[in-house]
C-alpha cells in the first residue's frame, strides 16, 4: 500500500515561486551572481567558462551541492545555443568529476528541473544541480522540522570543491 509522507509547508514555498515566477527586472538570481561585485569565495562561485560558470547551491540538499548554468538567462534546453550546450554538459561533467574528488561519495544526484510545475525554483534561467549522495543520507528532518542538517559550513563545501575543480 502507497505510504503518504505529508510536508504542508512546501504548498506556501511552491505557492510563492508561481506568483513570483517571472525574473527581476535587474536580471535572475544567476546574473545577479555573476555580475555582483563580490570575489568568487564570497558568491559561491566555482568555474567560470565562456557561455556558463558553477556555483554553490547557497540552500543545498546537502554539502557538496552545486549548481551548473549559463551565464545568460534561458529558461530551456531548446533556447540554449550550440556553445552553451556544449560549455553547459561538459561543466556538468567536471562538477561530477570534482564533487568526487572533493567528497567520494557513493552516488551522485545530476539533475533540472524546467518549468514552475517541474519545481524549478529559477524558471527563467535553467540550471543543473549536481550533489554527492551516500546510502543512508536521508532523513526526515527537511520535512518534519523545516532543517537541513549539514556536516560542513558553505565556505568549507566551496573550498573543497574549487581546489578539486580541474584547473582551480
Amino acid at each position: 500500500m502507497l505510504e503518504r509522507l505529508w510536508a504542508p509547508w512546501r504548498s506556501r514555498y511552491v505557492a510563492g515561486i508561481h506568483q513570483e515566477g517571472s525574473a527581476p527586472e535587474e536580471g535572475t538570481l544567476f546574473e545577479q551572481i555573476l555580475a555582483a561585485s563580490e570575489p568568487d569565495e564570497e558568491t559561491g562561485i566555482l568555474w567560470r567558462g565562456e557561455t556558463c560558470f558553477a556555483v554553490l547551491n547557497a540552500y543545498p540538499y546537502g554539502s557538496g551541492h552545486l549548481m551548473v548554468a549559463p551565464n545568460r538567462a534561458v529558461a530551456d534546453l531548446a533556447d540554449l545555443s550550440d556553445a552553451e550546450s556544449d560549455e553547459l554538459w561538459a561543466a556538468v561533467r567536471a562538477a561530477v568529476a570534482a564533487i568526487r574528488r572533493a567528497y567520494n561519495p557513493e552516488g551522485v544526484n545530476v539533475g533540472l528541473n524546467l518549468g514552475v510545475a517541474a519545481g524549478a525554483g529559477v524558471p527563467d534561467h535553467l540550471h543543473v544541480h549536481c550533489l554527492p549522495r551516500w546510502r543512508g543520507d536521508t532523513n526526515f528532518m527537511t520535512t518534519v522540522a523545516e532543517t537541513r542538517v549539514l556536516p560542513e559550513p558553505l565556505a568549507e563545501s566551496w573550498s573543497k570543491l574549487r581546489s578539486a575543480w580541474e584547473g582551480g
